[in-house]
């Protein structure tokens, strides 16, 4: 395969205005993301307590907003598992997503998510082996009463220039026909990220260890840099065999009124 096409130059633009909250906001997340309980992630940031669980949520903070990237597709194709036999470790991804205004879970809130094979493949896109017709590792939820929008995916690969990562949007005011979500506006554009712990044992895996292109650390990613941190996934295995499947969640702090 070659690396050349999945170089992202696009992606050299960082995180627009929202970054400023990343310092703020970082802290928060950050905590909530390491596993802390919610009353430590809150006392971070210097926010309050919640109440109950389904009451608010103690990462309240707005997520920095990153850049889209050239190899998004409009399809919001709703849809639970996204591998179309893509193979790789097996990843559950959750996302919860907050208001910031009240520290509430969003209900009904599309989630939409995009990324690379293990050998850092897009579909949709002439390159490195793919086709215009293919719509792998591409998929909407609408997130449940308690903010929850869940994924059956694979751990993303790599390609030239960038740290390991799954673009997400998130999408309010629209509605869901024949299977595709319609409508609404933007009302976030992000990235998230893996521990490098993580990284770096998937990469001996088959068949990421096929991949040829340099990996790029998180630290040497300059849109990770520019507030990724704060969409680091918290990560817990399946079993001792991590082959065997991970769990990937993080909390996405979004103005649902917002227009990207």
């Amino acid at each position: 395969m070659t690396d050349t096409p999945h170089h992202d130059p696009a992606e050299k633009a960082g995180a627009t205005r929202r970054s400023v909250i990343a310092t703020l906001g970082g802290a928060a997340l950050g905590v909530a993301a390491l596993g802390f309980p919610a009353s430590q992630a809150t006392a971070a940031a210097g926010g309050s307590t919640p109440q109950t669980a389904a009451g608010p949520s103690a990462s309240c903070v707005l997520t920095p907003e990153q850049t889209e990237g050239p190899y998004y597709l409009d399809l919001e194709t709703v849809r639970k598992n996204i591998t179309e036999g893509r193979t790789g470790v097996p990843l559950t991804l959750r996302v919860t997503v907050v208001d910031i205004a009240t520290c509430y879970p969003l209900p009904n809130t599309a989630v939409d998510i995009w990324h690379c094979d293990a050998l850092g493949v897009y579909s949709g896109y002439v390159a490195g082996g793919s086709t215009p017709d293919t719509t792998f590792l591409r998929g909407v939820q609408l997130t449940d009463s308690t903010g929850v929008a869940e994924f059956t995916t694979i751990y993303p690969g790599w390609y030239v220039g960038r740290a390991l990562h799954i673009h997400v949007k998130t999408h309010a005011g629209g509605t869901v026909s024949n299977g595709t979500y319609h409508g609404g506006h933007v009302s976030h554009t992000g990235q998230l990220y893996f521990p490098e712990t993580y990284n770096t044992k998937v990469a001996a895996l088959t068949p990421y260890r096929s991949n040829r292109a340099t990996r790029t650390l998180n630290a040497r990613d300059g849109i990770y840099r520019n507030g990724g941190s704060s969409t680091l996934l918290a990560i817990t295995q399946a079993s001792s065999d991590l082959g065997k499947g991970v769990t990937g969640t993080v909390v996405l702090g979004v103005d649902p009124a917002a227009t990207t």
